[in-house]
């Protein structure tokens, strides 16, 4: 796996994310992706040569929708999401009321919002077009999630508040223990 073209198709190739995608489009959520961790694990996955998935603790399914902002909202849409597939973890999130929650300043867009996640590899998004084509935010490109090193982003890098919060995420995540080719950047400002 070395590039854009080899993440779309395996994800293309992957009959349960191909599901989750599928489903995600029919509730029709404005700006919508599924990021994270759903797509980050399926590329360490493949570069590390797993043939079993390895277990999300949450699909992460963010959009954006300013006129309504009330978390009520996103439990709606995980109940929706839950009727197609009850066994998973879903985690709705609307971007438009986030800024709130991490006391920043409002995102204009989820790609905005993503650009801001806490690391680099993590900071991706896929969904399935109009067209049921696939589509990938990466905001900060490719090189750190195909080469397996985690970094913060430019926007968690700047803060030495954030990159305490950097810093114990990766404690807590422990990602070289599951993908041993993973290298976590531990710098601070």
């Amino acid at each position: 796996m070395q590039s854009r073209e080899d993440i779309l198709l395996a994800i293309e190739e992957d009959e349960w994310m191909m599901s989750i995608l599928r489903t995600v489009r029919t509730i029709d959520l404005p700006d919508w992706w599924i990021c994270a961790g759903f797509v980050r694990s399926k590329i360490w996955d493949v570069l590390h040569g797993f043939e079993k998935r390895t277990p999300l603790a949450d699909i992460d399914v963010i959009y954006f929708d300013s006129p309504n902002v009330d978390e009520s909202f996103e439990k709606e849409w995980e109940h929706k999401l839950r009727l197609d597939h009850p066994n998973e973890p879903w985690s709705v999130k609307n971007q438009a009321r986030m800024h709130l929650r991490n006391q920043l300043p409002p995102y204009r867009c989820a790609a905005d919002a993503i650009s801001k996640f806490p690391e680099t590899a993590t900071a991706l998004g896929v969904k399935l077009d109009d067209a049921g084509s696939l589509e990938l935010c990466m905001p900060h490109g490719l090189k750190d999630v195909l080469n397996c090193r985690v970094a913060a982003t430019p926007f968690f890098s700047r803060s030495k508040e954030r990159m305490r919060v950097f810093d114990t995420r990766m404690n807590e995540k422990n990602w070289p223990a599951v993908w041993s080719n993973v290298q976590i950047d531990h710098y601070h400002i």
